[in-house]
């Protein structure tokens, strides 16, 4: 038998027992208490940096937006600033959904990697072994004389043109399979890999290869592969009901450049919930400032998100790097902008993104804006710079 334990008569209870008891309780105590404390510590500090946008916000220049700031394993910073409606009054909220556009062109090429990482897809094949249709592609009227890859793709130097004439009067028109089809009889503007142009063509051609070599379409591809693993809960190509609600209103530059109006998103077809509309690639995402930082912590991470590996550190790499030759001004990675502190991605309503490798940081600014009046334009800046002060760190 193990040795007795002190027992006190008045209680009736087992006191070494209770000790234990008390020694957790207070263990448990402590982490409650730290969490707190780290909890407010990220409040007042959010507070710190969406503080910059209150005279954007002031001088109705800027409508509202949500800031975050991360490292690999944790949120910094999440606050919201100003109106995600103006004209009823509705105040932005951490978990407004934004249209991130092209800040979808990352992430389909993090998809695609994921292809790569299956070696199902090598980055130097030609375009036309998983799309026989560009076989028939043209630079005026010839076959051109370097043959299109899958990173010429996915770095903006195919020579596609940013869409077809097919691809109107919205973006979300065409099934992939039938956007391949219309690039396919659309010339080429330049030589692959001889010039940068900026492509959805190129980056939804890149969707329709994670088609054809996964066997399932695209969106259910992302979902299963990428947006599931990573919690990305509400990143869709059809907003919900629920999360129309929470869409955060786009706004342009009103007739006298000294207010705001609202607008829409005139890329897409209404209502954005329809199934009808097509997924695009290239730009038809909807998300949250914490989804989106799901995934630039996993490319932060070096492929790792919450201890589980999404992509091989060889491939963050070759979405990271650049990719434009050095005869090229812009510096451009797989689907990510690049520079020398880092990478990330805008959007078309100048949302934007960035994975800060100097510092290990991981910064989200989303806002709905079709162009700035004012100084609105600076707004990003000033972010960047409070962020700057607060972590000594800033692109």
């Amino acid at each position: 038998m193990g040795a007795s334990r002190p027992y006190n008569p008045k209680y009736g209870v087992n006191m070494m027992s209770t000790a234990k008891h008390r020694w957790r309780f207070a263990i448990v105590g402590l982490v409650v208490a730290t969490s707190v404390l780290s909890a407010t510590a990220q409040e007042t500090t959010g507070r710190r940096i969406a503080a910059a946008l209150d005279e954007f916000v002031k001088s109705k220049s800027l409508a509202g937006a949500v800031v975050l700031v991360a490292d690999k394993d944790k949120v910094l910073a999440l606050e919201s600033v100003g109106h995600a409606d103006i004209e009823h009054n509705s105040l932005m909220r951490n978990d407004a959904v934004f249209w991130i556009a092209s800040q979808s062109k990352p992430i389909t090429a993090a998809g695609l990697m994921l292809l790569v990482d299956d070696g199902k897809v090598s980055l130097d094949d030609p375009v036309e072994k998983y799309l026989p249709e560009f076989k028939a592609i043209r630079l005026k009227g010839e076959r051109p004389e370097t043959t299109m890859s899958v990173r010429h793709l996915l770095a903006h130097t195919s020579g596609l043109p940013f869409q077809s004439a097919e691809e109107r009067p919205t973006l979300d028109k065409l099934t992939l399979k039938e956007a391949v089809t219309s690039y396919a009889r659309t010339p080429l503007l330049s030589e692959p890999g001889s010039k940068y142009q900026y492509s959805n063509a190129g980056i939804n051609a890149a969707g329709r290869i994670i088609e054809v070599v996964s066997g399932m379409s695209y969106e259910d591809f992302m979902d299963k592969r990428l947006f599931g693993p990573l919690g990305m809960k509400d990143t869709t190509f059809w907003p919900s009901e629920e999360q129309v609600k929470r869409l955060a209103r786009s706004y342009r530059p009103n007739k006298g450049k000294d207010g705001l109006e609202a607008t829409t998103i005139v890329q897409l077809k209404y209502p954005l919930s329809d199934r009808k509309r097509q997924p695009m690639p290239a730009g038809g995402l909807f998300s949250t400032a914490t989804d989106v930082a799901h995934f630039c912590q996993m490319m932060l991470g070096g492929g790792v998100y919450k201890g589980k590996r999404i992509l091989s550190e060889d491939a963050v790499k070759e979405l990271s790097r650049r990719q434009t030759g050095k005869s090229l001004k812009v510096s451009y990675g797989l689907g990510f902008a690049t520079a020398g502190d880092g990478f990330g991605h805008g959007g078309a309503m100048s949302t934007q993104m960035w994975i800060d490798t100097k510092h290990g940081l991981v910064t989200v600014f989303l806002v709905q804006h079709a162009g700035f009046p004012g100084n609105g334009g600076q707004s990003y800046g000033a972010f960047r710079q409070a962020v700057a002060k607060e972590f000594a760190a800033g692109k």
